[in-house]
């Protein structure tokens, strides 16, 4: 399409082109609306997956890349049998990844709602309470520093004042006797 306007499968249009790659579609954000009060004809909660790179912000970089080689391993001068070690290696990984397969298949979904409810009640109340009580409480305490800027303008800046007349006369020479 031309004049920057781009057309997806679902008929969304946008202003900067869609990218498909290897089978991944990178879709923009900024939807062509026919007016500001037009509601978006695709649904703002579905987000397209990306099950090739399912941690893209590198997440757990630190944490959870652990292979044989990062837990067993044997120096220079006491090796195992060449068939045990690759043995070992074999029921290692594939033990790791059948069984976090298996824990995530079983606790995946629970756990994913748990942490949904956990997060969705960490925003309600950063939204409806914690930000309000910020919020307020600045207001009152601009209140209060205005008055307290006037008592310190009022009684303590004239005291100071006096106070550094009196001793800018003071002049202190220092000698050196030997």
């Amino acid at each position: 399409m031309s004049g920057g306007k781009y057309i997806d499968e679902e008929g969304v249009l946008y202003t900067t082109p869609i990218i498909r790659d290897q089978g991944n579609i990178y879709k923009p954000n900024n939807k062509v609306m026919a007016d500001d009060n037009e509601k978006p004809t695709h649904d703002v909660l579905t987000k397209e997956i990306d099950l090739v790179n399912r941690d893209p912000k590198h997440l757990n970089d630190d944490v959870v890349k652990i292979d044989f080689e990062d837990v067993i391993a044997e120096p220079e001068g006491t090796h195992s049998f060449d068939g045990i070690w690759k043995a070992s290696f074999t029921t290692f990984t594939v033990t790791k990844y059948w069984f976090y397969r298996l824990l995530s298949a079983i606790f995946g979904i629970p756990l994913s709602l748990i942490w949904g409810i956990y997060f969705a009640i960490l925003s309600f109340l950063h939204i409806w309470a914690v930000v309000p009580c910020i919020k307020s409480y600045l207001i009152e305490i601009q209140c209060i520093s205005r008055v307290y800027s006037i008592c310190i303008h009022t009684f303590c800046d004239p005291l100071f004042e006096a106070i550094g007349r009196v001793f800018s006369f003071v002049r202190l020479t220092v000698r050196k006797e030997v």
